[in-house]
């Protein structure tokens, strides 16, 4: 959006004192409904159509019926590069290297980094652009659909390139005047964007409930899943009646991401109520998940531009893990215990490989199990208060939550995340000098607001350009400091 090119310092501050009291509202674990895992999709606007876009490639797999991108643009468009995210990705100031970036995504598919990109051919995607869109130009989406053609069938992607919306989320009867482009970024053009899209990537659909809703939004502990990384401390969810735990097998799952300054903290409950999702998926048993960004995040924006992970677009990436996993939860069938989350979750004893994750022992529990990222780490359950969590990347954050077991080896409530950092993995590491531009390059360093800053470390460099030369030491994966060896 248009705040993605502004200074954003200052607006944090302000904006997280009003997360941090939403946050303190009690929320629940995300619950296992038993969703169908083959009947997953994505949508999402701007800085959320540019991470639809992200989780469709990278976790193809599991987004396997495809995704809806209201102004976005190609996979890894930005490369790690915030000038390129403003510039050729938004604006189009610039060209956009499609053939590049499809070769980078038949690379990392071929290692392993994304899933295979043979799952993308039976998936469908729905993609809108305003004529008055002036924030993310047209020339970007016309680059995106040329991407996507080297990987979906024709006939399974439909455009909508001629309506004339601003930068915004469409509806036909909720929001601002159609060609604007201002908060909420909702805009009413008497077009059912929601709509076409969920019967483009589902089929024909039952008639949307115009009514009272008959199913229940749920606020979600987010926490288990992303332990920080930008995103909120809670999410939220909408389950139709017909979905409701242990009896969604049949019920589909759709997640929906909001674009830069529309989480709840900045617009409250719009994005998640009047978008106009809900209203088909109460008709349709699709089960809507609505991850949240923090304000901590730049202008509430998702990581499509790698200001959190140099891994941002692949499936390591922490945002793309932490959906992945609420996915995973959705679709799982549960079976749940009664017993109480672990408390005084904690780690201790980093190394470059490993961390110790303890925690407070639940009375009546016969065993734990330990997730990072949300996904489970331990082959058995754990019969003690501690796990060893090994393989890991040294000098890498990551977010550990526990849930403890009875009896019948059935999983209690999850813990709130604690997390730590591994260590760097000794003072030895391979020095790099050259230009801060040179670092850019080559994926040591990135460039925010004409200032360049190594990965992992964050330190500031100068000036990001020909001329300020740099020694980098890399202490460990993707992650470097200012020094030498």
């Amino acid at each position: 959006m248009q705040a993605m090119r502004r200074n954003w310092k200052g607006l944090a501050a302000a904006a997280a004192m009003a997360m941090a009291a939403h946050a303190a509202t009690a929320a629940v674990p995300l619950p296992s409904l038993g969703a169908n895992p083959a009947e997953v999709s994505v949508s999402g606007l701007s800085a959320g159509g540019f991470m639809a876009v992200q989780l469709h490639v990278a976790y193809s797999a599991t987004f396997k019926r495809g995704a809806g991108v209201v102004a976005g643009g190609p996979y890894y468009c930005a490369e790690g590069s915030v000038l390129n995210a403003t510039g050729r990705c938004m604006t189009h100031s610039t060209s956009i290297p499609v053939s590049t970036l499809v070769s980078t995504t038949n690379s990392w598919a071929a290692s392993g980094a994304i899933d295979p990109v043979s799952n993308l051919t039976g998936s469908k995607v729905y993609l809108f652009s305003g004529t008055a869109d002036n924030t993310v130009k047209q020339a970007v989406m016309d680059d995106l659909k040329t991407y996507y053609q080297s990987f979906v069938p024709a006939a399974n992607t439909v455009y909508k390139n001629n309506l004339g919306a601003g930068h915004a989320m469409v509806t036909d009867d909720y929001g601002g005047a159609c060609g604007t482009t201002a908060t909420p970024y909702i805009n009413n053009c008497g077009f059912d964007l929601a709509g076409e899209i969920l019967a483009h990537l589902y089929g024909p659909l039952n008639p949307r409930n115009n009514g009272t809703l008959g199913g229940t939004f749920t606020e979600f502990n987010q926490g288990e899943f992303a332990g920080g990384s930008g995103m909120a401390a809670t999410g939220w969810l909408y389950t139709p009646a017909a979905c409701a735990a242990g009896s969604g097998s049949s019920c589909r799952v759709h997640v929906v991401l909001h674009g830069c300054k529309q989480n709840y903290t900045d617009v409250s409950d719009q994005y998640v109520k009047k978008t106009g999702y809900n209203r088909w998926a109460d008709t349709n048993n699709i089960v809507l998940v609505y991850p949240q960004t923090s304000t901590a995040a730049t202008n509430s924006c998702w990581d499509w531009w790698g200001y959190g992970s140099v891994n941002y677009a692949k499936k390591s990436g922490p945002q793309m893990a932490a959906v992945k996993a609420m996915v995973d939860r959705v679709t799982s069938s549960g079976g749940g215990s009664s017993l109480p989350a672990p408390t005084g979750v904690g780690t201790s004893g980093a190394t470059a490989s490993s961390m110790v994750i303890g925690w407070a022992g639940v009375s009546g529990a016969t065993g734990y199990n330990v997730y990072r990222g949300g996904s489970k780490v331990n082959a058995a359950p754990v019969a003690g208060t501690n796990y060893t969590d090994t393989g890991l990347a040294a000098s890498t954050t990551y977010s550990w939550t526990v849930a403890a077991l009875d009896a019948s080896n059935a999983q209690g409530a999850m813990s709130t995340a604690a997390t730590g950092t591994t260590t760097s993995g000794g003072t030895g590491g391979t020095c790099y000098t050259a230009s801060n531009y040179a670092h850019t390059l080559a994926g040591r360093a990135y460039a925010l607001w004409g200032l360049t800053y190594a990965y992992g470390s964050g330190q500031a460099m100068g000036l990001w350009n020909i001329y300020v030369t740099t020694t980098l030491k890399q202490t460990g994966p993707n992650y470097y400091v200012i020094g030498t060896c």
